[in-house]
């Protein structure tokens, strides 16, 4: 899941959350909106973490050994 897909998913989960009130039978809409709202958050944590593991910047410095030799 992308980063996208977790917002998208984030965002119809506090729709149906927050904005919409309809009473239906059977279904509990701001149930469906939590759990959407939480795995959109659970699925943008995990991109996150994955792609700052591909960071050049996550590996840590390069170790440059410099060695003097005597030239003749």
């Amino acid at each position: 899941m992308g980063i996208g897909v977790s917002v998208f998913l984030i965002a119809v989960g506090a729709i149906l959350s927050f904005a919409i009130d309809v009473t239906t039978e059977g279904v509990n809409l701001d149930t469906v909106g939590v759990i959407l709202m939480i795995v959109g958050a659970i699925g943008l944590l995990a991109s996150l973490l994955f792609w700052s593991s591909f960071s050049p910047y996550s590996r840590g410095r390069d170790e440059v050994v410099v060695r003097d030799r005597e030239i003749v």
